[in-house]
């Protein structure tokens, strides 16, 4: 393996110089830096990571802890991220939990263990307490959910305006029997979803009957149980489903279609997320519009900003980017 010391002999100077120039190091000019740069890429000299580590040396990586690469929703983020950081010479690393608050405790001690710059993350419902222990030495963000265990900065979409915006639609084209199908209250993102759903029925000047099924969002295939119960209703049936997650609509529009359902004739369907072949669903779905990408996007470059310049991480912090509903063919008069 070729070290920082070949180097220093390749150029006649000491390896000190070169480990500087490497380093970026303001002391060094930039004609030496770029000496170094090319007799270490001619010579295949790779960092040794592990080494700058033991030295406490800070590394380059930013940590990103989600529930499920699976969801798209998710991918996206990812993307966006590691787009934003790559422009700036950090290096986004992965971490599934699957919404296991022990998988994150884990995930966050082997991430500050290898001294990554800073985390972001997409907490679980109930973080591990010593999850918060540990982030308070680590620069971090909240992105999508916020858990005040965890801190007071965070970037989010309003949920609850998402469907409010969403039941609203719904009521305003006639229907009375209106079902709901999204996540957990225990997630804050679940629990502002519904909110948003129960105020917008709220607020309607009509009597409404409301059907409420809540699990797991990431879930495919509780979206399809739930259009199962929901359909096999005697009394009450609904005509028009409102859901609130991504994965769930996935599942729904799936058992609808194999059901053979007419959309809308039979049943009206607000989706959540915009997937790209939810506009050539059926006659289109109308759906929630999210800016994953620009939120990720604006996330990643304030995290930037306060990693680069030492910002102050304390302070409480919040940005809120609205959603967007798209008006499709899948939503008509009962």
């Amino acid at each position: 393996m070729v070290t920082i010391k070949d180097i220093a002999a390749i150029l006649q100077v000491s390896p000190s110089t070169v480990g500087r120039a490497l380093a970026d190091d303001r002391r060094i000019s930039a004609e030496m830096k770029r000496k170094v740069n090319e007799a270490a890429a001619q010579a295949g000299y790779v960092a040794n990571r592990a080494a700058r580590m033991m030295r406490g040396v800070q590394s380059n990586l930013v940590g990103l802890i989600i529930p499920d690469i699976r969801n798209s929703f998710y991918s996206t983020i990812a993307h966006a991220l590691s787009q934003c950081l790559l422009s700036a010479n950090y290096q986004l690393t992965l971490c599934e939990t699957d919404d296991d608050r022990m998988h994150e405790l884990r995930h966050i001690k082997e991430l500050t263990s290898a001294n990554v710059a800073g985390i972001i993350l997409v907490p679980s419902a109930k973080p591990h307490p010593d999850s918060a222990r540990i982030l308070k030495m680590t620069p971090h963000i909240q992105l999508l959910r916020r858990a005040p265990l965890l801190g007071d900065q965070w970037f989010g979409i309003d949920d609850r305006r998402a469907l409010y915006e969403s039941t609203e639609h719904i009521i305003n084209a006639g229907h009375k029997r209106i079902a709901y199908i999204g996540g957990t209250e225990e997630l804050p993102t679940g629990a502002a979803r519904v909110q948003g759903f129960r105020d917008a029925v709220k607020s309607s000047s009509q009597a409404i009957t409301v059907h409420e099924e809540l699990g797991a969002p990431s879930s495919p295939e509780f979206g399809r149980e739930a259009v199962r119960r929901l359909l096999s209703l005697k009394k009450d049936r609904p005509t028009a489903l409102v859901i609130g997650a991504v994965q769930n609509t996935s599942g729904v529009i799936d058992e609808i279609q194999d059901q053979a359902l007419s959309v809308p004739r039979d049943i009206s369907v607000v989706g959540f997320g915009d997937e790209l072949g939810y506009r050539w669903w059926g006659p289109g779905l109308t759906t929630v519009q999210l800016p994953v990408s620009e939120l990720a996007t604006a996330c990643g470059l304030w995290f930037l900003h306060h990693l680069q310049n030492k910002g102050d991480l304390s302070k409480p912090y919040s940005f809120i980017s609205p959603p967007h509903l798209v008006i499709r063919g899948s939503t008509g008069t009962p």
